[in-house]
């Protein structure tokens, strides 16, 4: 799908939007490997990987707060309307979810070297891989449908969602009563909880991507389960 943006007396405003979306990209790039070698060093017991996510994590943030300047610049030098602003305040908000996304997989990586440190692999690592694989999809495809303006794409990533929801809650049923069964498990499996917790926060984030692109596109304000707005716009 092509989108046209308003044409500009300014070739150099055309470049500022075309610089704001790629570093915004590039930023989802970055925290979409930042994720895979989280679970990858949980699951392979990788306490070095683990620091690494660690350290990308202050790169991210400081991305996050130049797009937010960058973006800022260009409102207040180009005061765009329409599509453009649509296309400036859409990289402000997925830039902010992918900081969180970035977030999480710092958590996930702690619980990796605190697992290592315990030695012991706990249950509760067949779940993670299982609910790390779809939230990684859905978090490459909500940024894919960004990038060609997909729509139906982007609703579809959506959808996706309400799957990971419920087998996030159905692996947080086992772990508690792996935990009533086997006391001394307790501290193991709050890792692997709170390894979860944040994966189904990272689906979240994902989602609300999905739900940029439809504004950006359609100009329909989707959030908090107004998909009707998007048969108004």
């Amino acid at each position: 799908m092509e989108m046209h943006f308003d044409q500009h007396i300014s070739r150099q405003f055309n470049e500022d939007l075309e610089s704001l979306k790629t570093e915004m990209l590039e930023m989802g790039g970055l925290v979409t490997r930042q994720v895979a070698d989280a679970v990858e060093s949980l699951a392979n017991a990788d306490s070095e990987l683990a620091e690494k996510v660690l350290r990308i994590e202050e790169d991210i943030d400081r991305r996050e707060m130049a797009l937010d300047e960058h973006a800022t610049l260009i409102i207040a030098k180009r005061q765009p309307a329409a599509s453009d602003l649509r296309m400036v305040m859409s990289v402000i908000r997925i830039a902010r979810d992918l900081e969180r996304v970035g977030d999480e997989a710092g958590k996930i990586a702690k619980m990796a070297i605190a697992l290592t440190d315990e030695g012991t692999s706990p249950r509760g690592y067949t779940e993670i891989r299982h609910i790390a694989s779809a939230v990684r999809r859905m978090l490459n495809e909500s940024l894919d449908a960004y990038t060609r303006f997909d729509v139906q794409s982007a609703m579809n990533t959506l959808a996706e969602d309400e799957q990971v929801d419920m087998d996030y809650r159905t692996a947080v049923r086992e772990m508690i009563t792996y935990m009533m069964e086997d006391p001394r498990s307790i501290s193991r499996v709050m890792n692997v909880l709170w390894t979860l917790r944040s994966l189904e926060r990272i689906g979240d984030h994902a989602k609300n991507i999905c739900e940029q692109v439809v504004y950006l596109v359609e100009g329909a304000d989707i959030r908090h389960g107004h998909e009707d707005n998007l048969k108004k716009a």
